[in-house]
């Protein structure tokens, strides 16, 4: 199939590489840019926390720079997923703490494994938040500090040659792994006109909210995985499912 994927960089490369192994033709079309905020050492203070929190991977690619890196590094840190999981520990974490591959879940997870009784929680937070991690542990007795290490920067346009294969038919399958993703997705493709043109073009969505956000292009063809995780997502693509049950 000829898909096109939709993840920032660098997992939109990591992704692209692996559909190939798969022996699809694959096009790359970032929707979302991470723009990475600086720590202030005055707001976060590492010596007092008992663990950190990731519910993203920009979450920790955030203390790459950072000169509090080496202090982040001598702490836990729960993440969301073996995805997050893998990026810290790629980054120098040695306990990393692998929670439920959703956010909400994690609340839970972290619940069970910390002391609500030790020190703070730092919540490595996006200036967006689908669910408000840092707020559920506080109504649990859990002290959280809560810096924003990262916003997002959607796409303004699609680039010309991605358009041009829209307008030809040439695009299989769209790969949506974020609500976020989706709804700028959908924005780009109706300033487009281009909403017409899907009727044959699958889009592979992680989960029903990522799917909910393409409603406004109308019943244009979308299925998603039983589990909301790459992994299911890629068997779907390799099923080639064309429509929703």
């Amino acid at each position: 199939m000829r898909l096109l994927v939709t993840r920032p960089e660098p997992d939109a490369t990591a992704l692209k590489a692996q559909l190939i192994g798969m022996g699809h033709e694959v096009f790359v079309e970032p929707l979302l840019r991470p723009l990475f905020h600086e720590l202030d050492p005055q707001e976060v203070d590492f010596l007092e926390a008992q663990a950190l929190i990731a519910t993203s991977r920009n979450g920790v690619r955030a203390l790459a720079q950072s000169p509090l890196l080496s202090a982040a590094l001598g702490l836990p840190i729960y993440t969301v997923g073996p995805g997050t999981a893998g990026t810290a520990q790629a980054l120098g974490f040695q306990q990393v703490l692998q929670g439920p591959r959703d956010a909400r879940a994690l609340v839970g997870f972290i619940a069970e494994h910390a002391d609500v009784n030790a020190g703070s929680l730092i919540y490595l937070s996006g200036e967006r938040k689908a669910v408000d991690v840092g707020e559920e542990l506080r109504h649990l007795g859990f002290h959280v500090q809560e810096p924003v290490v990262y916003s997002v920067v959607t796409a303004e346009r699609l680039g010309a040659p991605i358009v041009a294969r829209f307008q030809a038919g040439e695009v299989d399958g769209v790969l949506l792994l974020s609500a976020q993703t989706a709804r700028t997705y959908a924005r780009l493709m109706l300033g487009c006109g281009l909403s017409g043109k899907l009727r044959n073009t699958m889009h592979y969505c992680l989960s029903a909210e990522v799917a909910k956000a393409l409603v406004v292009l109308g019943a244009v063809p979308s299925s998603m995985p039983s589990q909301p995780n790459l992994k299911a997502l890629l068997t779907l693509v390799a099923r080639g499912v064309s429509k929703l049950p």
